[in-house]
This record gives structure tokens, C-alpha cells and sequence, in this order.
């Protein structure tokens, strides 16, 4: 069984920071791409940022240069810092973890509750 569980959501104003979590824990033999989408009302989900074992990381447009993930492996959790938050952030973010849960097996993706960030203007 794998778990999923985010953090760090909140409110901010705007030009804030929010920082959010993931750690994934169960039954894993090797995780590949972790990352985060998001997903605002009324608009359609969004990929923000996500980052392979190796560290190569890749964003959207949208937050280059104000968000930054980073992960670590020893404890298979990956990070979101969001600086100089706009309204426009504002939605719920997902995380999700492309993982093998035996050597035999492929790898399939597993995604988080998602964890709300609001920030107001």
C-alpha cells in the first residue's frame, strides 16, 4: 500500500511564501518523477513543477522563477517553496509520485489528497 501525504498548505498574502510537503511511505522499491499540479476553480488542473531522482527539475511558465522544488530521496518527500505568492495561485495542489513498488513491477503514478493554498490580494 502506498500513502501519499501533503503539507504546508495555507494562507498568504500576496508577495508571501508558503512551503509545501510530500512524503510518500509503503510499499516502494523505487520512485522516479515526483511533482505538483494544481488545480484553481473553474480552471483546468495545471502542472506546476516536478523534479526526477536525478534532480532535473521543470516548471511552468506560470511560476519560473518564484517557485522551487527540490526533493530528497532518503526520505522519498518532495518539496514546493512558492515565493512572491500571487491571487492566481491560489488553488489546490497536488502531489504525485511515479513509483515502482517491486523490482518486477512498472511504474505507475500515485497522487496526494491535495492540500489548499489561498492568497489574497
Amino acid at each position: 500500500q502506498v500513502q501519499i501525504v501533503e503539507s504546508g498548505g495555507g494562507l498568504a498574502q500576496a508577495g508571501g511564501s508558503l512551503r509545501l510537503s510530500c512524503t510518500t511511505s509503503g510499499s516502494i522499491f523505487t520512485i522516479g518523477v515526483m511533482g505538483w499540479i494544481r488545480r484553481a476553480p473553474g480552471k483546468q488542473r495545471e502542472l506546476v513543477a516536478n523534479i526526477t531522482s536525478f534532480g532535473s527539475a521543470k516548471y511552468a511558465d506560470s511560476v519560473k522563477g518564484r517557485f522551487t522544488i527540490s526533493r530528497d530521496n532518503a526520505k522519498n518527500t518532495v518539496y514546493l517553496e512558492m515565493n512572491s505568492l500571487q491571487p492566481g495561485d491560489t488553488a489546490v495542489y497536488y502531489c504525485h509520485a511515479d513509483l515502482k513498488e517491486t523490482y518486477y513491477s512498472t511504474y505507475q503514478e500515485f497522487w496526494g489528497q491535495g492540500t489548499s493554498v489561498t492568497v489574497s490580494s
